[in-house]
């Protein structure tokens, strides 16, 4: 690294391991990645690794949102939702051009779920929970036919009114890579491809891990002071039979064509009784999730089975679609780890933070919440502070924007010239848009880049809106690696287009 690094281009230093750092984080996820970055700013030496790519596993399996989690009011988790609720703050405001805020519809029909008086409740309850401000507007009731006239897809049958919230959107594996090109910028070092083979002790503890790259095949040991265990799901494996219990909880989404005309998401509910969300992204819609426990993260895989359960519960909710199974895009599955207890449903297992120390020195964060995943590395960080001796010292990644980011008070005015400069370069407006989003300040790079070489303002694939110049991006300063690194976790290609051919072919010519 050089003696005032930046946040891009992203650097795969592996040289740059070969040191002893204060602190070594397993696992780049988004929770890797937020810890990485507050200990990097507290002053820490930090090697950040993950053994596939940024995100490629539960961090780019989730239902893209940075949402307070409207349903754990059901079960009394009063604070777990003003804590992220606040979070939501906190990150539009660091990322606004990555959290975006979103209305979700909730119809109400008549029956023994809940009565529009509970839900208003609910929901009064929870715009209070987010101290009534920002970035998304109160809740709002609408009657019957007020809603069948914007959605008259709605079932209409025992159909007694509606509720219209506010919660935010976000691109899950795109955060996790900003998130780690901060945490670069705060000094951290950050390999991908680069696996944990074995958390390595000596007689005064844990003092780093055996590691091998997945490019060169070479392996050897990266000193660390202090060890965080982020893998998730997969952290056991490096822990043996001592590690500490936990409940492996598999979610499936499925990819739709995009509902016409609707820019708002749905919550829906399942034949039995769980919630689920309907919504648009990036011209398809998305639709999740399932909920199952699961011995392994191996079984991360979609079954036919939970595809008809989500498409049987969109059928129920908004008949005038006509969807079925037929019309799945894509899907995908995820596996997250929680606390291991004993409840009567994993609806109602706690979404709770905890973090484990199995062994002096090593820290094991459980459970948790993507929406919360920043706050949550506050306390990872404290606990390695005080492991490694260290007087507490405070965080700051609330307080930084992060890469990409252009002023949140004055958004909507950088928004609309970003929009103009990139259509000016000959970008198609929707995916003009999408590419200011995504990118932040950094469409400056995608301009140069289109300046110099005019057709990589075409799309990769006419029914994704993402450019070429984003995929020559991705490899020039993104640390992607492969095709499926660009089209997978820079940007969701793969997950929204079935014919692939093509764009794997551009993307091999743009690395080129």
């Amino acid at each position: 690294m050089s003696s005032t690094p930046t946040a891009f281009p992203l650097v795969r230093n592996v040289r740059g391991l070969q040191q002893e750092f204060d602190l070594l984080v397993i696992g780049g996820g988004i929770y890797g990645a937020w810890t990485a970055y507050d200990a990097a700013l507290r002053g820490l030496s930090v090697a950040l690794i993950e053994k596939n790519d940024w995100a490629s596993g539960t961090s780019s399996a989730s239902s893209k949102l940075i949402h307070g989690g409207l349903r754990y009011l059901e079960h009394y988790e009063f604070a777990l939702v003003r804590h992220a609720l606040k979070e939501r703050r906190t990150l539009s405001r660091i990322a606004p051009h990555l959290v975006r805020p979103m209305d979700f519809i909730m119809p109400v029909w008549k029956g023994p779920r809940a009565s529009p008086l509970k839900l208003s409740a609910g929901l009064t309850l929870y715009d209070a929970l987010a101290f009534g401000s920002g970035p998304v507007k109160p809740h709002k009731h609408f009657r019957p036919k007020t809603l069948l006239k914007h959605y008259h897809y709605i079932d209409p049958a025992n159909l007694v009114g509606g509720f219209r919230y506010g919660d935010c959107q976000e691109d899950d594996a795109r955060m996790t890579m900003t998130v780690v090109a901060a945490a670069q910028s705060a000094g951290a070092g950050c390999v991908n491809k680069m696996m944990a083979e074995k958390i390595e002790r000596d007689a005064e503890g844990i003092c780093g891990a055996q590691v091998k790259d997945q490019l060169s095949g070479e392996g050897f040991s990266v000193r660390a002071r202090c060890v965080v265990n982020s893998a998730g799901p997969w952290a056991r494996s490096l822990l043996g039979e001592d590690a500490p219990k936990i409940k492996l909880v598999k979610g499936t989404h499925l990819l739709l064509p995009a509902i016409p005309g609707c820019t708002e998401a749905f919550l829906l509910t399942a034949k039995d009784g769980r919630v689920f969300f309907v919504i648009p992204w990036y011209g398809r819609t998305l639709v999740g999730t399932t909920e199952s426990e699961v011995e392994s993260p191996d079984e991360a895989v979609p079954t036919d089975e939970e595809t008809s359960y989500l498409i049987d519960g969109v059928r129920r909710g908004l008949p005038g679609l006509g969807w079925t199974e037929a019309d799945v895009i894509a899907r995908y599955s995820g596996v997250r780890s929680l606390q291991a207890e004993d409840a009567a449903s994993l609806a109602a297992v706690s979404r709770e933070f905890d973090i484990a120390q199995p062994e002096p020195r090593l820290v094991l964060p459980i459970g948790g919440k993507y929406t919360t995943s920043r706050c949550d590395s506050v306390e990872i960080v404290d606990a390695v502070e005080k492991a490694l001796g260290r007087k507490k010292t405070k965080t700051r990644t609330h307080l930084r924007r992060l890469p990409g980011a252009p002023p949140s008070k004055d958004f909507d005015i950088w928004l609309a010239d970003a929009v103009k400069q990139l259509t000016g370069a000959g970008v198609d407006g929707i995916a003009a848009l999408t590419a200011a989003h995504r990118n932040g300040t950094r469409v400056r790079q995608l301009l140069y880049l289109i300046e110099k070489e005019p057709a990589l303002a075409e799309r990769v694939h006419a029914e994704a809106p993402f450019i070429k110049a984003e995929v020559k991006l991705a490899f020039r300063d993104e640390m992607a690696l492969t095709a499926d690194d660009a089209l997978r976790r820079r940007m969701p290609l793969s997950l929204l287009v079935q014919d692939l051919e093509a764009a794997r072919e551009t993307a091999e010519n743009l690395r080129a």
